[in-house]
């Protein structure tokens, strides 16, 4: 049975991307601990053609998802490792100006009323994150951390996401390496 509703985000992982002359590897996936909120829009744009009095052919183009990550806190780690931030010998985390990001697969998993669902997209670049905070006043608030993020087509498979329900063969290992198309037989 597959879910009717889904909420919850947990266990977001990212992997970088290598791409070496059109061969595209992942590196191990990375946990970012404190989701909150992920947003991805569709990206494309529709075709219409008007032949014969009438729209003739209608088709949509799939340029994958433009949105953005929310998280609490957005880990030195992930800044070091894919935006190229720099650290120095005393610990001080530097944003460099002629940094270039790396691009990742994102990994995470979704809540439902049946199943739990962990999803991949395969090209994402991310921005980088705003930075700020405001006072405390009578109470403290939670503030966050958000970057923009773009799910492009893989330049290998032209395939943008994929997902597996618990249950299925791949779910258990599905954080540990970056799952890839298995043709179907038959």
């Amino acid at each position: 049975m597959s879910n009717k509703i889904k909420y919850g985000l947990k266990n977001v992982h990212y992997a970088i991307v290598t791409n070496n002359g059109g061969v595209i590897a992942y590196a191990t996936p990375v946990a970012m601990p404190g989701a909150v909120e992920l947003v991805l829009n569709p990206k494309g744009e529709k075709l219409e053609f008007y032949a014969d009095d009438m729209e003739y052919v209608s088709e949509e183009t799939n340029q994958g998802y433009e949105g953005s990550l929310i998280m609490a806190i957005i880990p030195d780690s992930f800044k070091k490792d894919v935006l190229g931030f720099k650290e120095d010998a005393n610990g001080v985390l530097f944003e460099d100006k002629d940094a270039k990001s790396k691009d990742i697969a994102l990994l995470y998993e979704f809540s439902g009323d049946s199943k739990k669902t962990r999803r991949v997209s395969y090209n994402v670049s991310v921005g980088r994150p705003g930075a700020g905070s405001k006072t405390t006043q009578k109470g403290k608030e939670a503030q966050t951390d958000s970057m923009n993020i773009t799910a492009s087509p893989a330049v290998d498979t032209g395939l943008v996401n994929g997902k597996v329900e618990s249950g299925q063969t791949p779910y258990e290992g599905w954080f540990t390496e970056v799952y890839k198309y298995v043709e179907p037989t038959g």
